[in-house]
This record gives C-alpha cells, sequence and structure tokens, in this order.
C-alpha cells in the first residue's frame, strides 16, 4: 500500500467516541496521591524511552528527561503544527503579542496570577531573565543570533531582535522553556546544569524519581481552573518498543507513541484500546557531512550522498519497516501536501523504487570503481560506513537492516550499529558518526522556515568534537546561500517573498544533499481508553497527539478528564 499525505491522515482510532487512558499499577500511583490530595484521580503511565533515565530536568539541556518541556515548565503559546499558519495559538503564560512594525521588537503581555511551585509569583521578568540567559549560553546560542529581552513591568516584555525576524516569532513564543530567575540566576551553564529539583509553572510538579521512573503530580496551585483533572503522571523507561507494545497491550501503559504493527487487529480485539495516526514525521539518513568542520568518511563526499539517495527502495522499506504506511517525500523536506505551493516545482519526489543504475552512474562519474569485494572505492577507502539507531527502535533497526541489503546490490557497504538512546545524541550532539537514522521536525508552527532553520543553518551547528544541539543541525551543514534566504525569510510575512528564498534552500539541500530523504514515516500514538476520556481524535486534533512532542504533550495531558 502506497499512501498519499492525504491516507496517513484518515488512518486514525475506531469509532467515534472520545479516547482515554488506563492507569498502569493504578493501587501503587494512586497511594502517591495527586491533584490536590483527591486520591481517586488517575495517576496515568506514559511510556519514555530505552535504558535507564538520567536525573536532568533542565528544560533548556540537550539531555533533559522526557515530558519535563511542558508538564513542569511551560512556554508563552501553544501552536498546534497541524492547523495552518495563520492559527490563532492558545494563550498560556502568555495572554497577547504584536510585533512592531518592522520585525524586530515582539511585546507580550503576560499572564498575572501565576505562581512557580514554590509560591514564589511569576513576572515578566521571569521571561526576559529566561531570554537573556540563553542568549548568553554559548552552547544555546551558538550562531550568536538569540533575541535578548527587556521586562517594561511585571505583565509586559519585550523580545528584541537584532534583525527583522518574523518567522522567530513561533520559537520565541511556543518554544521557549520559561525558568524562575530566583532559582536559576547563580546557573553558571544554562546547557549543562541538571536542575535536580525543578520549580516550574506547569500543570504538573515533580514528586520522586528513580533511573527506571519519575512521578509527576498535579499542580495544585496550577493557573488554569480545573486542570489538570488527572492526579498525575509517570514516566517510565522500556526495552524498546516490542517491550512497550506489550505493556500497552496489557493495560500496563496508557499513553505512547510508538511504531506497532497490526493496529487495527488490537483495537478491534480490545475495546479499552485505541490509537491516532498523524503522520509528519520526515524521515531522513543524516550525514555528518563537512569536510571543514571534522567531518570524516565516505559520507562526507556528496556522490556517496546521491547514490544513497537513489540507491534505496523506499517501497521496500515501508512495507518491512513501516507497516506499510510510509508516504512519498520531498528532497526539499517540506511536506508534499500540506506545502506544495512553497516546493520549487523543478524537484520531484523522492523515487519511491531504487534507481540502482543511476546510483552507480554517479559514482562511477565520481571516480569510484567496484572492488573485487563487490564495494566502492576510491583512493583506497572504501565505500563502507556505519549508521546507527537507538537500540529496541524496531522501525528504525529494520530499516537500517533493509537498507544495508539494498545498498550491497549498489557496492556500497553499510553497517548497522544499534546504541543506547544517550551515545545516539552525544554522537549527534559532537558530529562524531558517519549516518544516523533520525526524523526531521517541523518546528513550532507549520511552516518549511523552522526545519530549514533548525537543521541547516549555520547557526544551529558546531564543529566536530564540540558539543551542539543533537535535535538541531547534526550534518554539519553550512552554505552562505542558504543562510542568506533563512536570513530573507525571516525578514518578512509576505509569501511570496519567502516561496523565493525557499526554492533557493531546496535547490541547494538538493544539490548537496547533507540529510538523505527516506519517506514519511507514521506517527502513531496509542492510548487505553478505560481510565480517562477527551484525547485528540480524528475530528478534534486540538493538539499533536504524539507523546514524545513538548508543549504539545502536554496540551494532551491537562486536558483529559477522568471518565465516569
Amino acid at each position: 500500500m502506497h499512501l498519499s499525505r492525504r491516507d496517513l491522515y484518515k488512518l486514525t482510532a475506531l469509532g467515534a467516541a472520545p479516547l482515554a487512558l488506563a492507569a498502569c499499577g493504578s493501587a501503587s500511583n494512586l497511594e502517591n496521591g495527586g491533584g490536590g490530595g483527591d486520591g481517586e484521580k488517575p495517576i496515568l503511565t506514559v511510556n519514555a524511552t530505552a535504558g535507564q533515565l538520567t536525573k536532568n530536568f533542565n528544560p533548556h539541556s540537550p539531555s533533559v528527561v522526557h515530558m519535563i518541556q511542558g508538564l513542569l515548565y511551560e512556554t508563552l503559546f501553544y501552536f498546534n503544527p497541524l492547523e495552518a499558519i495563520d492559527q490563532e495559538p492558545v494563550p498560556l503564560l502568555g495572554e497577547s503579542f504584536a510585533w512592531n512594525e518592522d520585525g524586530t521588537v515582539l511585546t507580550v503581555t503576560i499572564r498575572e496570577g501565576v505562581v512557580w511551585t514554590d509560591d514564589t509569583p511569576f513576572t515578566a521578568h521571569d521571561v526576559a531573565f529566561t531570554f537573556n540567559k540563553i542568549s548568553d549560553t554559548e552552547a544555546l546560542n551558538a550562531g550568536g543570533s538569540a533575541p535578548s529581552a527587556e521586562a517594561l513591568d511585571d505583565t509586559t516584555v519585550e523580545i528584541i531582535y537584532a534583525e527583522p525576524s518574523f518567522t522567530e516569532g513561533p520559537n520565541a513564543l511556543s518554544r521557549t522553556w520559561i525558568i524562575p530567575e530566583h532559582l536559576f540566576a547563580d546557573v553558571e551553564d544554562l546547557a549543562t546544569d541538571a536542575n535536580e529539583e525543578p520549580v516550574g509553572t506547569g500543570p504538573f510538579r515533580f514528586e520522586d524519581f528513580t533511573p527506571e521512573s519519575y512521578l509527576l503530580l498535579a499542580n495544585e496551585k496550577y493557573w488554569e481552573e480545573g486542570k489538570p483533572a488527572i492526579g498525575g503522571v509517570r514516566v517510565m523507561t522500556t526495552a524498546g518498543n516490542q517491550s512497550a507494545t506489550d505493556l500497552w497491550l496489557t493495560g500496563e501503559i496508557d499513553y505512547m507513541s510508538a511504531a506497532i504493527p497490526n493496529m487495527e487487529e488490537h483495537v478491534a480485539n480490545n475495546p479499552d484500546l485505541a490509537f491516532t495516526n498523524t503522520g509528519i514525521s520526515q524521515m531522513a539518513l543524516m550525514a555528518s557531512s563537512n569536510p571543514e568542520l571534522g567531518s570524516e568518511g565516505p559520507q562526507t563526499d556528496v556522490a556517496v550522498r546521491k547514490a544513497l539517495y537513489y540507491g534505496m527502495d523506499r517501497e521496500q522499506l515501508s512495507k518491512l519497516a513501516f507497516f506499510d504506511l510510509g508516504a512519498e517525500i520531498s528532497p526539499s523536506f517540506a511536506l508534499p501536501e500540506r506545502d506544495a505551493d512553497f516546493i520549487d516545482p523543478s524537484l520531484e519526489i523522492a523515487p519511491w523504487n531504487a534507481q540502482p543504475d543511476e546510483a552507480t552512474k554517479i559514482l562511477e562519474d565520481a571516480g569510484y570503481e567496484l572492488g573485487d569485494d563487490g564495494v566502492y572505492a576510491k583512493d583506497d577507502v572504501r565505500v563502507s560506513m556505519t549508521i546507527s539507531c537507538p537500540t529496541g527502535w524496531s522501525d528504525y533497526v529494520t530499516a537500517l537492516d533493509t537498507l544495508a541489503e539494498q545498498y550491497k546490490q549498489i557496492g556500497i557497504e553499510l553497517i548497522p550499529q544499534q546504541v543506547s538512546v544517550n551515545e545516539w545524541n552525544d554522537a549527534k550532539a559532537t558530529g562524531t558518526f558517519q549516518l544516523v537514522i533520525d526524523a526531521v521536525g517541523q518546528g513550532p508552527a507549520p511552516d518549511p522556515y523552522y526545519p530549514y532553520r533548525n537543521q541547516f543553518s549555520t547557526d544551529n551547528t558546531v564543529p566536530v568534537g564540540e558539543n551542539g544541539n543533537p535535535y538541531e543541525n547534526v550534518t554539519r551543514f553550512s552554505d552562505p546561500d542558504v543562510d542568506a534566504a533563512l536570513l530573507a525569510a525571516s525578514a518578512t510575512d509576505d509569501p511570496e517573498v519567502k516561496k523565493e528564498q525557499y526554492f533557493i534552500i531546496q535547490q541547494r539541500l538538493f544539490e548537496v544533499m547533507p540529510a538523505i530523504p527516506v519517506l514519511i514515516g507514521s506517527s502513531l500514538t496509542q492510548y487505553n481508553t478505560s481510565k480517562v476520556t477527551g484525547w485528540p481524535t480524528e475530528d478534534d486534533l486540538y493538539a499533536y497527539p504524539m507523546s514524545w512532542a513538548s508543549p504539545d504533550s502536554a496540551m494532551v495531558l491537562k486536558a483529559v478528564v477522568p471518565a465516569t
């Protein structure tokens, strides 16, 4: 089955009734209380990741544990990535905002009456402090373009940019986690501090932690009346996708996002199970691609990366690794249907089936010769590369094994490796890898600008060996034309001007291909429906439902209510 993007949106949970969750280990969890001491409110169990947890509750650290962003620390507003770019965002710690005429100052009115969980009043001074602390932290502001801020009074803050920055608004408003000035003022390095005793404004508060799980209870001081309606969230680790699947099927996990086959069959066999599918995840092979920044290996040659692009059989990958739910991807890294008006028409969709003749021609034109061992080489360097994914991520594991077999047919040796999530992120952060499989994030709003800015700007990368952000420009791609186009796009709110700049970026991404497009994968989220109602459905996608998405999962968890 070869799905279009529209088909993916239609594959959602069976039935029109509101979705719901069930608590895992409810007897022991409920003994912990929550929700202001109301022991009858359920505590839901959420799957975090594989392996042990490291106690890090700093929302600005790349190593922060799952769900802290949004549940404990909030943003000013929430943009739903499934809605149109002209949506009205949901007010959180902010109540309203406005740009000045040239897009250099964003003025935000802050919500009154909010307190931190240690009873300290929240004010605009905390917001200004957060932006200035980020700006002053080199690891969080590698390119030096982060805005500064000034609190005009307790309820008004100005976020100030050096250049016109209309497109940076959603990042400031919905991807900047506000932290308390009175607790972070003396923190030397915001990027590395573990913040082991977190104090936030969010709908939940920290209760306890072990390397296997941690407990967040309802914040009885939360500013939004009546929320959250549940008693808390227990976040736990599993051994991987199969382990998480087994726990979901037996009612021991209530909310998770995992790649699970035969979803319709599971739901049909158990009335307590449900799922949604909101596939916008653009999967890619990320190459440490820039020798000028210290990248090493065959993948630094654009000819090798292009051979990987044409030698890939995406139809087979979809069937074997992604439950036949894969959809076509554009090498522009804009979504083919949602962003159709912003994609250069000269760029064709990535080939669904392998084109081995084209792949080998590219290698041979670049001077590679096929060796007796069946692997191409140039200057005595074989086209042999390692590629990694986290241990237990069964869809990625299968994808890499499948790709290794596919690439044998075109004289490329691919060596799959499974590593811990921490090792995977550390390798991406430092650039000490050859290839990884990962997804290109969509950013704070549905606009191609954000994946371009986050994944491909010079500002968002560092030389190999230095510690960058594992969720940003891990390929070490750096191109002055792309940087200039990003700057021009950020300075306008005219769609035609933005389109012209996006075409420039797309052509360079296709020519250089630092990230090799794979396909658009399904984004499955699973629920147990026995204890709470109010989850996103096909008819009401009030938030992106993925359990790992922030602050989206917080919007979901504070919306659900106990079933009656």
